[in-house]
């Protein structure tokens, strides 16, 4: 290649333009003239526009991680409260199921108690109050044990009733309690009062699986009794107030082959659930004594010899 035909001058290292400082400035001006024709003339408006219309898919894919875990955060928060909610819910709910049953058992009781007290004005006998503490242990008698005994006034053989009639007889008495054995007993026996013909009977407790009762025994086949005769106490014992209801016939069982008639009865009182009662004076003071008794009472007048008389005394 000619030597004449080449650049003798070498090239610059660095390609020469305008400087920093004059960069600075011409953009410094035009962001300023931007600016006031912005602020004037709205001139970036549609360009803003554009610019978020382009960009918000963009944001709202980067903004979803960040919802979903607020979300999440949210949802986890008001399950947890939900749950606690439905726990106190629960909770009181139990709390109100509670007081409502025993609102329900006081309820029963101050009825019952009531009961109780027009029974006391009804028989016009002394009576004290007592309370069932719980049943005997012995599993093949029918007894219970209330909070009354010697210190209160209690005497063996004293009758016990509840609100609904005649609940049995105390059989033993210790200082602070006593035991009462129930009209249900097999060892019981009641005089009773047909209140429908007047017929006087003796009823006999009649424990059985099927349910506890009362039976009359050696009543005649042709006696006129029926089912749903009421029974209450004759008061020829000097041990029940007359005129005390006892039991309720339920079944009369009449055989060709026998001459009496099998008599179911249920009792009125309530045997398996009392819970207060009333312990009864016993009626016998008030009875005049017996004729046997004031002959056995009377002394026999002394033996004499007479003569010629033959004295047959022992």
């Amino acid at each position: 290649m000619p030597l004449g035909t080449l650049d003798r001058t070498p090239p610059p290292f660095f390609k020469q333009g305008p400087s920093a400082l004059s960069k600075l400035v011409v953009f410094s001006a035009v962001a300023l003239f931007l600016m006031v024709a912005d602020l004037r003339f709205r001139v970036a408006a549609p360009l803003r526009t554009a610019m978020a219309a382009v960009l918000y898919p963009a944001q709202w894919a980067v903004l979803q991680p960040v919802e979903l875990a607020g979300g999440a955060a949210t949802y986890f928060t008001s399950l947890h409260a939900a749950q606690k909610s439905e726990s106190e819910a629960l909770q009181r709910l139990s709390v109100q199921a509670e007081r409502s049953l025993q609102l329900e058992q006081i309820t029963l009781e101050n009825q019952r108690l009531r009961e109780l007290l027009a029974m006391r004005e009804r028989i016009g006998v002394q009576a004290t109050g007592a309370q069932v503490l719980y049943d005997a242990a012995d599993p093949f008698s029918r007894k219970i044990v209330i909070d009354r005994g010697q210190t209160h006034g209690i005497e063996p053989g004293s009758p016990v009733v509840d609100e609904s009639g005649v609940l049995g007889q105390v059989t033993r008495v210790y200082p602070l309690v006593s035991e009462v054995t129930l009209l249900i007993d097999r060892d019981q026996a009641i005089p009773v009062l047909n209140t429908r013909t007047g017929v006087r009977s003796v009823a006999y407790g009649e424990p059985s699986a099927t349910g506890d009762g009362l039976e009359l025994r050696y009543t005649l086949s042709s006696a006129d009794i029926a089912e749903g005769d009421l029974l209450s106490t004759s008061g020829v014992d000097g041990v029940y107030p007359a005129g005390l209801p006892v039991a309720r016939v339920t079944r009369v069982e009449r055989q060709a082959e026998s001459s009496f008639a099998r008599i179911r009865c249920e009792p009125l009182a309530r045997v398996q659930a009392a819970l207060h009662v009333l312990v009864l004076a016993s009626t016998s003071a008030q009875l005049p004594p017996s004729p046997l008794a004031a002959t056995a009472d009377t002394p026999r007048p002394a033996r004499t010899n007479r003569p010629g008389v033959r004295s047959n005394a022992p």
